[in-house]
């Protein structure tokens, strides 16, 4: 007597290929967010190069960025290098300064941009007179406060660059929960020179 197969019910098949495509994506998912960490940590190393003399340092040998900036929110617990270059393969690794700008550091409009996802998670929970830092190659930590949050539509929005006085823009996607990347809108938090900290001479 021959033996017959058993085909599973197609309600089981459908259980089993769901389960299967949440596992991928959450490991997917997981590997960005350690990708970002470990990221993060090289950066780290690199950017205390940077500070000890040593110019674009390549925080992996095959990378094609490096450091330029530290940026931290005493506020909210942040610490975070800042790459070289607002590109797609840059951002992946951590916020990213937007070449056409400012260099942190030197007069004018300074902008960085960040993942609403990883890095720039945080810019929702920023409200105004919060305090950033921005420390740069040299060593020099200038300070900032938050003076304006709003939503942008990058299709017709524009960034006004002011070249005369240090100001810092930090822009990322919008909303931040949304569920496909993407879209047009972009949230950004605008921050001037702490004119406080500028007149003790911190």
């Amino acid at each position: 007597m021959s033996r017959m197969r058993l085909t599973p019910p197609l309600p089981v098949m459908l259980v089993l290929c769901l389960l299967a495509t949440g596992l991928w994506q959450i490991g997917e998912g997981s590997w960005i967010y350690a990708k970002a960490r470990l990221a993060q940590y090289l950066l780290q190393r690199a950017w205390s190069r940077t500070l000890a003399g040593e110019i674009a340092v390549k925080p992996w040998p095959w990378a094609d960025t490096w450091p330029v900036a530290r940026l931290t929110i005493p506020s909210k617990n942040i610490d975070l290098i800042v790459l070289n270059g607002a590109y797609g393969r840059t951002l992946a690794f951590g916020p990213s300064y937007a070449e056409s700008s400012a260099l942190p550091g030197s007069v004018g409009t300074t902008i960085l941009t960040g993942h609403r996802d990883t890095h720039f998670s945080f810019l929702k929970r920023l409200h105004r007179q919060d305090e950033i830092v921005i420390q740069t190659a040299t060593g020099k930590r200038l300070h900032y406060v938050v003076s304006e949050r709003r939503m942008a539509d990058s299709r017709s929005g524009t960034i006004a660059l002011d070249h005369q006085q240090a100001r810092l823009v930090l822009i990322t996607c919008y909303p931040f929960d949304a569920i496909l990347p993407g879209g047009p809108l972009r949230y950004v938090v605008v921050a001037e020179e702490s004119w406080r900290h500028k007149a003790s001479g911190q």
